[in-house]
């Protein structure tokens, strides 16, 4: 089994009220027991549509996953599309309604059990894979040689039914390949650039590994993935790969193991036993809300404030007044003066500052939308940076800047 179709239902994605987080989660977890996903496919919750698109599903893929589409009604279009397409009958299991009972009772909600009763009703060819944290479980059927398996919608429930017993239950039935990713992040070059400067190398890659360029802001991850059965085998070789792009943009590259960059500057600070500390405007939070999605955090970070108001820059932080005034808020020498103010407030190594006018209108000093100053300052040593991106809407301006602020200081730690 080479290959996997994912079929997301549900007319609440195609209208954009509810954006699909399965597919990308499913997708990860198969490529990382060496299931390929050939085809994402959206459709409408209309039994005709499920069954056209489940033929055409099997006709790509030995493996078949639906998310979405079942509900605690007996008109639920999905079940009875599978039942459908697999020549098979809808009836109550009674391990599933047993399972839904104490479910309920757990959580007491035993009077609504007879409500729910009929999500314990499945096609009577499936084999079922409770739910421990929803009511709607997971059902498998099997085409020939092929598989399909229907989940409910709600991502809650489908992470632990994929991670705790589809992924298992794959590995066990079907001899897999190993698969091993590292991810080399590269910065200061141009992806295309970069990809003339290493082409010489990524000719010689042997034929087990296949190289990704996915750029990030203004870094360049080159993602390296290794197919084969010895799993020690293969991160050797993913290793003797990496070694020799050293020669080659050596100076360029940031971190050879984790993949995202407020990872890569956790291990940097936890290393050098750095503390860190944030004062944001125009980020409103971004910063320190990256800085802590790491277990651990509390190690390396102190504290941050949102200061948005002049008033609370100047209260808080110790900004001159007079530099507000002869330079205005969204200045060089406001975003200095509160990295000096945060480091002072929080006492620690670094303090990084933020001030500018992410939009959609101009900022109260009257600069443009997508302008930006940001202080990187790590013991008493300041530099201060200024971008201007007006094409970003206001969330994609915050995240950008936020990412870039990250890999500026990794860049500064890692020549330090």
């Amino acid at each position: 089994m080479q290959n996997a179709v994912l079929i997301t239902i549900g007319d609440e994605i195609l209208s954009g009220n509810t954006v699909d987080t399965n597919s990308n989660f499913i997708a990860s977890e198969l490529k990382n027991i060496g299931i390929k996903v050939s085809q994402i496919i959206t459709i409408s919750d209309e039994i005709e549509t499920i069954k056209t698109t489940l033929k055409e599903a099997f006709e790509m893929g030995g493996l078949v996953i639906t998310t979405g589409g079942l509900g605690p009604t007996r008109d639920d279009k999905t079940k009875k599309a599978l039942a459908e397409f697999f020549d098979d009958e809808i009836a109550l299991d009674e391990a599933t309604f047993e399972h839904l009972k104490a479910y309920m009772q757990k959580r007491g909600r035993i009077e609504i059990l007879e409500r729910n009763r009929e999500q314990a009703f499945v096609p009577t060819k499936s084999t079922v894979f409770q739910n421990h944290f929803g009511t709607a479980p997971c059902m498998m059927m099997q085409n020939g040689n092929k598989l399909s398996f229907s989940l409910p919608g709600v991502p809650y429930e489908v992470k632990p039914l994929v991670k705790a017993q589809i992924i298992p239950y794959l590995k066990e039935k079907f001899n897999l390949n190993y698969i091993s990713t590292r991810i080399v992040s590269v910065v200061g070059i141009p992806e295309s650039i970069l990809a003339d400067q290493i082409e010489n190398w990524e000719l010689a890659l042997p034929e087990n590994l296949a190289l990704s360029y996915l750029p990030v802001g203004t870094r360049v991850k080159l993602r390296l993935t290794a197919t084969g059965t010895d799993e020690n085998l293969l991160q050797v070789q993913l290793e003797n790969e990496i070694q020799k792009l050293f020669p080659i943009i050596g100076e360029n590259i940031i971190a050879t193991s984790e993949d995202k960059i407020e990872k890569i500057l956790a291990e940097i600070l936890n290393e050098k036993e750095l503390t860190i500390s944030t004062a944001e405007s125009c980020t409103g939070g971004e910063l320190a809300k990256l800085l802590t999605s790491n277990s651990g955090s509390s190690k390396y970070f102190i504290g941050g404030i949102v200061a948005y108001a002049t008033e609370k820059k100047i209260n808080i932080l110790n900004v001159s007044e007079s530099t507000v005034e002869r330079f205005t808020v969204v200045s060089e020498e406001v975003a200095r003066e509160m990295a000096e103010g945060c480091q002072n407030l929080f006492n620690t190594d670094i303090s990084l500052s933020t001030t500018g006018v992410a939009g959609p209108g101009k900022g109260e000093d009257g600069k443009d939308v997508g302008t930006v100053y940001y202080t990187i300052r790590v013991n008493h040593q300041s530099e201060t940076f200024k971008l201007y991106m007006p094409h970003l809407e206001r969330p994609d301006f915050v995240y950008f800047v936020s990412q870039k602020i990250i890999q500026d200081l990794v860049g500064i730690l890692i020549k330090k």
